[in-house]
């Protein structure tokens, strides 16, 4: 047997998985789970990065009081965030929360500087105002401190590898969420940072999934009781590439993903990028994935309405769990209105914001939680419709069936929408994909396992899934027309 520890770290929280590798079958069980909440000061938002690292080394404590031997461990986070350190190694500032307000306004002063079309020729990157790039040249632009001090960027998987086993590297599928990336040689693209004119020195070498850093500090190994011959791998660092490592589908066609959680990310998985004209236009996303594959997807934004939701009537007084809310949601009226989810980025009032947005376009209010979560899961599935189609126009190739995996592959609710409105069988599950992948890319670093395909047939043998047939495709044209007249005004 061969033992794994992830750390799996999400929007909302994060938690340390250990997995247990035995031939062709794994299993997982929970070691720690924690909180992660943005802290807003008063110059922005911000990730505190030391209560993560603080949980992570809480979550190898628990392993070292139970006696286990580690054979590896693992980091997997969000994308786009990073934190600058000093010559000295230490971090300049709190890394900041993609969802901070500096970037507002950020695509159009950026666009100025090099016309978009030249910026997707370079690293096929969809266009989202907090990518690392323009984080870095918002920060330009109003005089940052913390940017001429910089002499490393450390995306947030990497930061926190480094105070594990003090390697300062970027790996490849985190560093190409920054659109700094050049997605065909593998590259940074230096001369785009300095075209904003930003110093590429900044920029650390980068490693592929599964390589190995390092072993475990021995300060930490010593506090931890475990060994200090504990590898530290850098995983697939970004949290999507290690879902979709996850996904239980067997061939290369015919096939499509959704990784569902806080944000959604709809795609298929290729061999090369695709950076033509009808992926700009219809916004994909060119990402490094495990195994040298490339992840061609679409960001959407996810159950962060229902979560922002619930943190809401929470706040209300009124606590209701994502089982109470989905219940709510299938007894509520159908197709009382749609929104576009995309529209929803920053935090706070989401139950206003979504009845403000009905209002403003014309449509039916929903009221209460039942009303507004099915209007939310509604919109999701005829969104991923939506992006569905643009996808296979864009590869010229039909998808049969659509694999959600990530925590929104149990919201079996939503599942039976996604099936209804783009007429596919969908396959859902594994929940525990990310942590799955994470487990899995180190299991391929460490040469357990030969490739991608084999960590898939692990997966397969292991972990069971739901199939969600269409049922009711007809009665979602009428919804989906809507969501189209909205998106196009």
């Amino acid at each position: 047997m061969k033992r794994f520890l992830a750390f799996d770290l999400g929007a909302e929280s994060g938690r340390g998985i250990l997995g247990i590798l035995s031939g062709r079958n794994l299993s997982l069980r929970e070691i720690h789970r924690f909180a992660n909440t943005p802290v807003h000061l008063p110059q922005g938002l911000y990730w505190d990065s030391f209560r993560l690292f603080h949980e992570i080394e809480q979550g190898i404590r628990r392993i070292g009081k139970e006696g286990v031997a580690l054979d590896g461990i693992g980091v997997d986070t969000w994308g786009v965030d990073f934190g600058l350190l000093g010559r000295d190694g230490s971090l300049i500032e709190n890394p900041r929360c993609y969802r901070d307000a500096r970037t507002n306004g950020i695509l159009e002063a950026a666009f100025a500087r090099m016309p978009k079309e030249e910026i997707y020729a370079r690293t096929g990157i969809q266009f989202l105002q907090f990518n690392t790039l323009f984080q870095l040249f918002a920060m330009q632009r109003s005089n940052a401190s913390s940017l001429p001090a910089a002499h490393s960027l450390l995306m947030m998987p990497d930061l926190l590898n480094y105070w594990l086993c003090g390697k300062a590297a970027s790996e490849i599928t985190i560093a190409s969420t920054s659109q700094i990336l050049d997605p065909r040689s593998a590259e940074w693209d230096r001369g785009l940072l300095e075209s904003f004119g930003l110093s590429s020195s900044i920029l650390r070498n980068l490693v592929t999934p599964g390589a190995r850093l390092g072993s475990l500090l021995p300060h930490l190994a010593e506090a931890a009781r475990v060994s200090a011959q504990t590898p530290v791998y850098a995983t697939a660092g970004h949290d999507t590439a290690c879902a979709v490592a996850a996904v239980p589908a067997t061939g290369r066609d015919g096939w499509c993903y959704i990784s569902s959680g806080t944000w959604s990310l709809l795609g298929a998985e290729m061999d090369a990028p695709v950076m033509n004209a009808g992926a700009l236009a219809h916004g994909f996303t060119n990402e490094m994935g495990a195994d040298g594959r490339i992840r061609f997807l679409k960001n959407i934004m996810g159950l962060w309405l229902l979560q922002e939701c619930r943190r809401a009537w929470a706040h209300d007084g009124a606590e209701y769990s994502y089982e109470e809310l989905v219940s709510a949601a299938r007894d509520a009226q159908p197709f009382l209105a749609v929104v576009d989810p995309d529209a929803f980025l920053a935090p706070g009032g989401m139950p206003d914001k979504i009845r403000k947005y009905c209002t403003d376009s014309g449509q039916r209010v929903p009221e209460g939680p039942g009303q507004i979560s099915r209007v939310i899961l509604e919109s999701l599935a005829v969104c991923y419709r939506k992006v569905l189609e643009d996808l296979e126009a864009t590869l010229g190739r039909r998808m049969n069936v659509v694999h959600i995996v990530g925590g929104g592959s149990q919201n079996a609710l939503l599942n039976q929408f996604v099936a209804d409105a783009t007429g596919r069988l969908v396959v859902a599950g594994p929940a525990e994909a990310t942590a799955i992948g994470n487990v899995l890319v180190q299991a391929m670093g460490s040469g357990e396992l030969a490739n991608l395909e084999s960590a898939r047939e692990v997966v397969r043998n292991s972990f069971e899934v739901r199939r969600f047939e269409p049922e009711n495709s007809a009665s979602w044209e009428a919804v989906y027309g809507r969501f189209l007249d909205l998106t196009s005004r």
